[in-house]
């Protein structure tokens, strides 16, 4: 443990910083899963739905830093191809 005032602060900080990220991230993650899910089980309506809640917590993500930019994008158009795969499928079953 450090001795100086300012570094135990900068340690309670980065505590703090460290749960608010991961809870930001592990919300991420939860809303990609939903997508994933939906898409897996067939639904296509669920899967757009939670495709649009999905992109806004990513794009929050990625501007409040906790992940890059590209990170987001990638993750958003994977989540997209995953929906837009389902939604083809269900085209040319029709």
């Amino acid at each position: 443990m450090a001795n100086i005032k300012s570094s135990k602060k900068d340690i309670l900080l980065a505590a703090k910083k460290t749960a608010r990220n991961k809870d930001a991230k592990s919300r991420m993650r939860t809303f990609s899963k939903k997508v994933v899910v939906a898409s897996e089980e067939g639904n296509l309506e669920q899967a757009r739905e939670a495709l649009r809640e999905a992109i806004s917590v990513i794009a929050v993500t990625a501007r409040k830093g906790i992940i890059h930019k590209n990170q987001a994008a990638r993750r958003m158009r994977r989540l997209n191809a995953k929906v837009k795969k389902l939604s083809l499928a269900q085209q040319d079953a029709a």
